[in-house]
């Protein structure tokens, strides 16, 4: 790992020449790797926290002076209980996972001894850019180890101090290890990412890890391709026939468990039906947790007169933007439809795409919806918090895409990778096939079993007789 203040030209060439070296180490050199960044990361807690805390003493000082948002500092915070020891169990559940490069995904007999597979390979060079979340340089170099990627780092000065001393331990620990240093770049320098965002010839994908400006930033700034979600604007459909202490208790989860994260919910679609039946519960487990409702006039009127004084001081009637907004706070609106038909069209336009659920025992409802939600993860009967790559399995992730093409949602090893087509041949060439020549065989062979070459034609009747039996 190279900490660096070199330009960004010089960042992404040699970024560029360290994932090639990287791509052919063995997987057990890459695990090495990850060992070696778990243990070192590991002694070195105190330094981290450390540093985060002189990181989180002058972000306090910025959201008091309005300077910096409360959501930011929240993701900042690494002493948070737990959060140090998910950083560190994210590289060895990374570390377990299997190597996603080298493998054959499909695999065709075009013609005897002519044979097309396709293999994962890796993307190649990553360029994060990230706000706050310091645990991202360890998320990200676990990740782009194990895939075979190198990766670009640059995170903001909020993080200055937290960035520098994980890079510093990284950086040691890599140094014993096969993994070639130049294959992580931190970049320490101020006022380069316009710079990084030029460098398309050697950067193959960006993922931005932030906030709607930082993201939104990034894609109408680039021509290198954007990977993740610029707002997390997530939502639950409560039907009335969904028992309200289950519903509460999905609910509470969503929004307040961590209300500052890209899949906390945002928005309550509530049938008409359940205004008088499920939602006063409801709305009262989370006024109880401090969190405001921005309520429809249906939902309003429903809940005024349910609830005792001081909660109805929590209840506000929402505005037209409160439906289109990702608060990162405790608070939530709620809207009133009369249908599945409306809850569905309302969440395609005023969502983001990102983790949408819906509360219900109907399997009829329920397979509607999550048929027609256009969103990168859809749920029925739980929270949207469980929208994240390490409740997925994937060990941690590199951030939740949005997008359409490649990956959608949480991205781990697996959306890291792309593929190449390799053929393996005996001196046939293209000229051989088509019109008066050769046929194509286009045989689909099982994947994972070795190819038999054959070298004469009793050996090719063998192999013909084999397919046969199996079906092929």
């Amino acid at each position: 790992m190279s900490l660096t203040n070199a330009t960004p030209l010089e960042v992404a060439q040699a970024a560029r020449l360290g994932s090639r070296k990287l791509a052919v180490l063995s997987t057990e050199e890459r695990n090495a790797a990850l060992t070696a960044i778990h243990k070192a990361l590991a002694d070195g807690k105190d330094e981290v926290l450390a540093a985060n805390a002189k990181d989180l003493e002058a972000a306090n000082k910025a959201a008091a002076g309005g300077t910096l948002s409360a959501s930011l500092v929240k993701r900042l915070d690494l002493g948070k209980p737990g959060k140090y020891e998910d950083m560190l169990q994210g590289i060895l559940d990374v570390r377990v996972l299997e190597d996603p490069i080298n493998k054959t995904t499909a695999k065709t007999l075009l013609d005897d001894n002519l044979t097309l597979s396709r293999i994962t390979c890796p993307i190649g060079v990553l360029l994060i850019i990230f706000e706050a979340r310091p645990e991202v340089i360890a998320n990200i170099s676990a990740l782009a180890i194990k895939s075979g990627n190198a990766a670009i780092l640059k995170g903001g000065r909020e993080s200055s101090n937290s960035f520098a001393a994980i890079a510093s331990i990284i950086s040691k620990a890599l140094s014993s290890t096969a993994v070639p240093s130049d294959c992580l770049q931190l970049v320490q320098t101020h006022d380069v990412i316009a710079d990084l965002l030029k460098q398309d010839t050697y950067i193959d994908l960006c993922i931005p890890r932030g906030g709607n400006k930082l993201v939104r930033y990034v894609k109408d700034t680039t021509t290198i391709p954007v990977l993740g979600h610029a707002d997390g604007i997530c939502s639950a459909y409560l039907c009335d026939d969904y028992p309200a202490d289950k519903a509460t208790k999905i609910i509470i989860d969503a929004k307040t468990s961590y209300p500052a994260g890209c899949n906390a919910l945002e928005q309550l679609l509530v049938a008409e039906s359940a205004l008088s039946t499920s939602l006063p519960s409801i709305a009262e487990a989370l006024l109880q947790k401090g969190v405001s409702l921005r309520c429809d006039p249906a939902s309003l009127s429903a809940l005024k007169g349910k609830l005792d004084a001081h909660s109805a001081t929590l209840l506000q009637e929402a505005g037209p933007e409160d439906f289109d907004t990702e608060f990162l706070d405790y608070i939530i609106a709620i809207k009133t439809v009369a249908n599945l038909d409306e809850a569905i069209s309302h969440i395609n336009t005023h969502g983001s795409h990102h983790t949408d659920a819906i509360l219900t025992t109907s399997e009829t409802t329920a397979k509607t919806f999550l048929a027609a939600i256009d969103s990168s993860s859809v749920y029925w009967n739980t929270s949207t918090r469980m929208a994240d790559g390490q409740r997925y399995g994937f060990g941690t992730e590199v951030g939740i895409s949005t997008n359409k093409i490649h990956s959608r949602g949480p991205v781990g090893l697996e959306g890291l990778t792309i593929y190449k087509w390799v053929i393996v041949g005996d001196a046939q060439v293209s000229a051989e096939y088509g019109a008066g020549g050769k046929a194509w065989k286009h045989q689909v062979l099982p994947v994972g079993e070795q190819e038999f070459v054959a070298k004469d034609e009793e050996e090719r009747e063998l192999l013909r007789q084999f397919r046969a039996k199996k079906g092929q």
